[in-house]
C-alpha cells in the first residue's frame, strides 16, 4: 500500500515528505517481556498447532530457552514441572503459534513517530513475526538495525524481515537497467535485506533481470503491481517473470479483462487524484469474465502452477465499502494516535485517505469489487495455492494489531475455513519467508524444535476470531444480563520471552493519552 520516494517519483502521486527528511524516534530498549527461562510451561490449553490440524487438549507445552521441547497430552510429567521456572496456567484458553503479518510498514512521523507503537501493537494481537514491505523508505533508516535488535531481543518488538522496494535504500544512480537492477539486487543482499518489494514501474527487462537475480541470491520477491505499470506487467507476466509473491489486488483484475485488452477508464479519469484512482478501479470488476468462466478458471490455474503466493490484505482497502463504520471502530479512541486518525481523514496529500466525496455508489461498487476478489482468492485456495496474512497497517483507518485481526476475519468472509485462517496466519505465512532461502521455516507450528514464539487467548478463536481483537469481544451474559467484553489476547510469547498482552495495549493507550495531552 505504502509506495517510496522513488515509486512517487514514477508515478506521480501525492503524498507527505519523505521520511529520510523527517527522521524517526528511536526505538527504546525493551522494558516488557519476561524469560526466557530455562524452562517455560504453558500448561492446560487446547493447542491448535497451526499445520491445519484439528484442535487438541488439553496440553502442556514445555519450552526451554527459546525452542520447544515437549508437548505432553494432558500434564507434564511432575519432575518437569518441578523445575519449571514459570507455569501458565491455560486452561481454558487456546494456544496457537505465533501470528506472521506478511506485508507491514512502521515508522512514520506524520502519523506515528514512535515505531514501538506499532511493534507493540502487532505483539498484544499474538503478531510475533513481520515481514516489513519496506518497514522504513529511504537510505538511513534504521529498518536494518531494528531486525537486529529484535533478533537479539534487546527491543520489544516481532521478529522482524525486512524487504527493501527495488531501487530504494542506496543513493547511487537510478536503477533502469538489466546491469543495472543485478547490482542493486546484489547489493541489497549484502545489505542484508531478506527480499524485494516490486513496484511495476521498471521495464518489464529490467524486472526479469532483477527477479533472476534475486533467486540466484535467495531473496523472496513480492509485487504491487500498480496501476500505472500494468499494461506492461499484469499479475500474469508477473509470475511467469518468476514472481514469488502478489499483495493486493493489483493485477489480477487486468489479467481477466473480457472484452478489451486495457482497462476502459471513465471520462475525467486521474489517476493523480486518489479518489478517482480508487473509486474506479471498485468497477473494474464490470470488465473482467464472470468468476468460474473457462478463462476465470484458466488463470487461477496458471496462478496455482507458477507456485505463487497470495497476501491480498483484504482489510487495507475495506473502509471503502463502509468508510463510516471504519472510522468508529472500538479501538481508535483509546489506541489509535490523534495524529494516526488527522492522517487517515479525507486528504488531498495523504496517501490512502482518499474518500474525499465517498458515495454509496462508490460502496456498492466496492462490495461488489470484493465478491469477484474473495471468489478469487477463496478458488485459489482451494485449488492448493497458497495465502498468507498481512494487513499494510497506518493507512484507511487499518491501526496495527487490530488490522490484522480484521484481515483474519476477512480471510474468513472469502471463504476460508477457521483453521485455513490460522493456517495462513502462521505456517503459510513462514514459508513464504523462508522459501526463497531454500529453508524450512523454524517457526509457523507447534512442533518440538521450533522457536517458541506463541499466542494464547482465552477461549477458542475457531468459534469466533473477534476475540482476538485487543478490545475483546462484546456479549451479554444471559445469566446475570450484563453486557461483557470477553477474549483479547493474553500472553503473547515471542523467542521464549512471555509479554502480557493487555500490559502492552496499556503502554499504547499512555502514548495516545500523552499526545491528546500534549495537543
Amino acid at each position: 500500500m505504502k509506495l517510496p520516494k522513488f515509486v512517487f517519483a514514477a508515478l506521480a502521486v501525492l503524498v507527505p515528505a519523505p521520511l529520510a527528511a523527517q527522521g524517526m524516534q528511536p526505538v527504546p530498549d525493551r522494558t516488557e517481556g519476561e524469560g526466557p527461562y530455562s524452562t517455560l510451561i504453558v500448561s492446560g490449553a487446547t493447542m491448535v498447532e497451526g499445520s491445519g490440524a484439528p484442535p487438541m487438549g488439553p496440553v502442556d507445552i514445555v519450552i526451554e530457552g527459546n525452542r520447544i521441547a515437549a508437548i505432553h497430552g494432558g500434564s507434564a510429567p511432575d519432575e518437569v514441572r518441578a523445575k519449571a521456572g514459570r507455569i501458565i496456567d491455560a486452561k481454558g484458553m487456546t494456544v496457537m503459534p505465533g501470528f506472521i503479518d506478511t506485508h507491514g510498514h512502521n515508522g512514520d512521523p506524520a502519523k506515528a513517530g514512535q515505531p514501538s507503537y506499532g511493534y507493540k501493537l502487532w505483539l498484544a494481537h499474538g503478531v510475533t513475526s513481520v515481514r516489513g514491505v519496506s518497514f522504513y523508505w529511504g537510505p538511513g533508516q534504521p529498518d536494518l538495525s531494528d531486525t537486529q535488535r529484535s533478533a537479539d531481543n534487546s527491543i520489544t518488538a516481532p521478529r522482524l524481515f525486512p524487504y527493501a522496494a527495488f531501487g530504494d535504500k542506496w543513493d547511487r544512480s537510478a536503477v533502469d537497467t538489466p546491469a543495472k537492477a543485478r547490482e542493486w539486487v546484489r547489493w541489497a543482499k549484502a545489505r542484508g535485506y531478506w527480499g524485494i518489494k516490486f513496484f511495476n514501474s521498471a521495464s518489464p527487462e529490467v524486472l526479469e533481470a532483477a527477479l533472476d537475480e534475486a533467486e540466484k541470491q535467495q531473496m523472496g520477491s513480492v509485487a504491487h503491481l500498480a496501476q500505472p505499470g500494468v499494461q506492461r506487467v499484469n499479475a500474469a507476466k508477473a509470475v511467469e517473470l518468476g514472481m514469488d509473491g502478489i499483495t493486493h489486488f493489483y493485477g489480477h483484475f487486468e489479467s481477466l479483462l473480457d472484452d478489451a485488452a486495457l482497462p476502459t477508464y471513465p471520462q475525467g479519469y486521474n489517476y493523480y487524484d486518489e479518489q478517482s484512482r480508487f473509486a474506479w478501479v471498485a468497477r473494474l470488476a464490470d470488465q473482467v469474465v464472470e468468476p468460474g468462466s473457462e478463462e476465470w478458471d484458466a488463470y487461477i490455474d496458471h496462478l496455482v502452477d507458477s507456485g505463487v503466493t497470495l497476501s491480498p490484505t483484504f482489510n487495507i482497502y475495506s473502509a471503502s465499502r463502509d468508510v463510516m463504520a471504519a472510522k468508529n471502530r472500538d479501538w481508535h479512541e483509546r489506541y489509535s494516535l490523534p495524529s494516526l486518525m488527522d492522517f487517515y481523514a479525507p486528504s488531498a496529500t495523504n496517501h490512502g485517505s482518499y474518500y474525499k466525496d465517498w458515495s454509496t455508489e462508490d460502496e456498492v461498487a466496492w462490495r461488489k469489487f470484493y465478491r469477484y476478489w474473495f471468489d478469487l482468492t477463496k478458488e485459489f485456495h482451494r485449488r492448493g495455492g497458497r495465502v498468507t496474512a498481512g494487513s499494510d497497517p497506518g493507512y484507511i483507518y487499518q491501526t496495527w494489531g487490530f488490522a490484522y485481526i480484521g484481515e483474519l476475519e476477512m480471510l474468513r468472509e472469502a471463504g476460508l475455513e477457521p483453521l485455513e485462517v490460522i493456517r495462513a496466519a502462521t505456517i503459510a505465512g513462514a514459508q513464504e519467508i523462508y522459501q526463497a532461502r531454500g529453508e524450512t521455516p523454524p517457526m509457523g507450528t507447534i512442533q518440538v524444535g521450533k522457536l517458541a514464539d506463541l499466542v494464547i487467548v482465552p477461549g477458542n478463536p475457531l468459534d469466533n476470531l473477534k476475540l482476538l481483537y485487543g478490545t475483546g469481544h462484546t456479549r451479554l451474559n444471559y445469566e446475570t444480563g450484563d453486557i461483557e467484553q470477553v477474549g483479547g489476547v493474553r500472553w503473547t510469547i515471542k523467542d521464549g520471552i512471555v509479554y502480557d498482552a493487555p500490559a502492552l495495549l496499556e503502554d499504547v493507550a499512555r502514548m495516545v493519552a500523552a499526545q491528546k495531552a500534549a495537543r
